[in-house]
């Protein structure tokens, strides 16, 4: 098979969280590859005049002087209005958007315990509410011309759990869930949703390990699956695992599962066949909602030999 090699000529990217570490890396490689890019970062623009951060300034500056096309722009993503205004910008300079990569974030590492709700307002307002903000503000300009591709940052830490990360893991998890009912509504407009989990050293993980064990996270290795779910060729729904070289796929799976007998549900009944329950060996994956009611509609009609069809 003589697959075209990737590139993104013609296409407009928009990288949030762009300045440093991992978006910094998606932008420059996306650039590289053709694409003109808006690399926004909020970082330094804490007026809310949505002026650009000299970070952000200078990543325009390394894919300028390598003959790439860029503007810097400082949007707060949890800001609703600050979001519209980049979109438009984007517009404006380049008349269409074609990729957006949801990679903005920040921490506020606390023990379930001692975490105030501010701590989890302000971490699910960036990484969720501002993924869902972003998104929606690309939305309709991906359907009016037909093509898109989202990419949300997700993390083991939402997808397996990490202690004291109640609020992040909590966010993470949900852009999972935003990527599982986007990929649907986007199906018939070429709009293709996926989740990257990175696992690279950045200033969000730079006091968890060892040096020479950080340095095999590099933000650059998470790249290439990010532009692989940006590119033409893109799958949609898929949660792409990426660090040190490594790539893998989480799925979400559900087992077949039992029937009770309307006298047999009961607690106990379900704590006897927890474990045949839970039997993994034909899992399968839905594709939405409603193939798990028919699934389980289909086996209670079976038991009580109800025909269907």
């Amino acid at each position: 098979e003589n697959r075209m090699s990737i590139n993104f000529e013609g296409r407009v990217a928009i990288v949030t969280g762009a300045a440093n570490g991992l978006g910094r890396s998606h932008a420059l490689e996306l650039a590289r590859l053709g694409a003109k890019v808006v690399v926004n970062d909020f970082g330094g623009a804490r007026d809310g005049t949505g002026g650009s951060s000299e970070a952000a300034e200078k990543v325009v500056a390394e894919i300028t002087a390598a003959g790439g096309e860029a503007i810097a722009n400082g949007a707060d993503v949890s800001n609703e209005e600050q979001v519209q205004a980049l979109v438009q910008r984007t517009l404006d300079q380049w008349g269409r958007i074609d990729i957006l990569v949801n990679n903005a974030g920040i921490l506020r590492d606390k023990s379930f315990a001692k975490m105030d709700m501010s701590d989890w307002d302000k971490v699910v307002a960036v990484h969720l509410t501002g993924s869902a903000m972003c998104t929606r503000a690309v939305w309709p300009v991906m359907r009016e011309q037909g093509y898109g591709r989202v990419i949300m940052t997700t993390s083991t830490s939402g997808l397996y759990g990490n202690f004291g990360q109640a609020n992040y893991g909590a966010a993470k998890m949900g852009v999972a869930g935003l990527m599982n009912t986007l990929c649907l509504e986007g199906e018939k407009y070429d709009i293709k949703v996926n989740c990257v989990a990175p696992t690279a050293a950045t200033r969000m993980t730079e006091d968890l390990m060892p040096k020479e064990v950080l340095a095999l996270l590099e933000p650059s290795e998470i790249t290439p699956a990010v532009l692989f779910l940006a590119s033409d060729q893109a799958p949609s729904r898929r949660i792409v695992l990426a660090g040190a070289g490594c790539y893998a796929m989480v799925r979400l799976m559900e087992s077949d599962g039992i029937y009770l007998e309307e006298g047999d549900r009961t607690p106990d009944a379900i704590a006897a066949r927890f474990d045949e329950l839970g039997d993994m060996s034909n899992a399968r994956e839905m594709q939405n909602g409603g193939e798990h009611v028919s699934k389980i509609l289909t086996k209670a009609a079976h038991a009580k030999g109800i025909k269907l069809g």
